[in-house]
């Protein structure tokens, strides 16, 4: 008994430290991410400081309500109900955290922590995830295939070139050698998991109707704040126009695991508006609108709310 009674608090003391550690180099991360890109920070409020306020506060508005519809993305990913408040505070911090780190590792850390600490096993966490990210890429598909038809000729299809031609059959035996591998096995089990997971949510319509309410409102959100930042600049083009811009610009962009899509979608949208006619510093500036809403002003906080979720063991 005297033992037991010994090692509880030891491993209080341990975890204490644990978390103590972690909410310091969550801190110390924020701050060396500020020093670092402070030029940008200064720039874009200067750009953006003779820009329409108004627009930018609809755009502001418009970044903020992302988080409601990813957490109800979230929430409707698993059949049990989740605490709203720490939902979204959890989807604040992970947009943060996929900030820092690559292909959005940072916001499935935080997201699949947060489920497990709700009572999820960690696979089911893995799995409401994946149902997740699927319904995310599936309505962003949707929006694209929506408004195309409205912006003829807009998207056209790349020269494919060698390589990616050389991709193919490379790719195709890495999928035979999986087949044939150890590892199969575990990824059958996954994929079922996956799938059990999307059945039960779709057998109950309002999870089902808060997946695809939420996936859809994350895109439509991140198009309409590109939109407000062309019109506080006062760049000519048609809103169906940039909301497409920004879908097909983020869509690519998502196949360079760069944190956050950090200079991938920069470079992607800056290209997207320049080829629509944006002038170049003009698609700059929108740019740089876009990601001062959508990353450096929420960055600090919401590294500040993950080591806050950390301290109240949120996370």
């Amino acid at each position: 008994m005297t033992s037991s009674t010994s090692i509880a608090p030891a491993l209080g003391r341990r975890r204490a430290y644990w978390q103590a550690a972690a909410c310091l180099a969550v801190l110390m991360c924020a701050a060396y991410l500020a020093l670092r890109h402070w030029p940008a920070l200064h720039t874009g409020a200067l750009r953006l400081a003779v820009a329409d306020q108004g627009w930018l506060l609809v755009g502001a508005t418009a970044a903020a309500a992302t988080w409601v519809s990813s957490a109800l993305a979230q929430q409707g990913a698993v059949t049990r109900p989740l605490p709203g408040g720490r939902l979204v505070a959890a989807q604040f911090a992970a947009s943060a955290a996929n900030h820092v780190l690559p292909a959005g590792l940072g916001a499935g850390a935080v997201n699949v922590r947060f489920l497990m600490r709700c009572g999820l096993p960690a696979g089911r966490a893995a799995s409401a995830l994946a149902v997740k990210a699927t319904a995310g890429a599936v309505a962003r598909g949707a929006l694209i295939a929506a408004l195309a038809p409205a912006c003829p000729g807009l998207l056209r299809i790349p020269d494919i070139p060698l390589a990616a031609l050389v991709a193919v059959p490379a790719a195709a035996a890495l999928v035979v050698l999986l087949l044939n591998s150890p590892l199969w096995p575990r990824c059958q089990c996954a994929l079922a998991a996956v799938l059990a997971d999307i059945r039960a949510v779709h057998a109950d319509p309002r999870r089902a109707a808060a997946l695809w309410g939420g996936s859809l409102g994350f895109a439509a959100l991140h198009s309409l704040v590109l939109i407000a930042v062309t019109r506080a600049v006062a760049l000519p083009l048609p809103p169906v126009r940039v909301a497409l811009l920004y879908l097909a610009a983020s869509s690519a962009a998502a196949l360079l695991p760069t944190p956050g899509g950090l200079g991938s979608l920069d470079a992607a949208l800056a290209l997207a508006l320049t080829s629509s006619g944006a002038p170049g510093a003009t698609a700059a500036s929108v740019v740089l609108g876009y990601r001062l809403l959508t990353v450096w002003l929420p960055l600090v906080p919401g590294l500040l709310v993950l080591a806050l979720l950390i301290r109240r063991k949120s996370l």
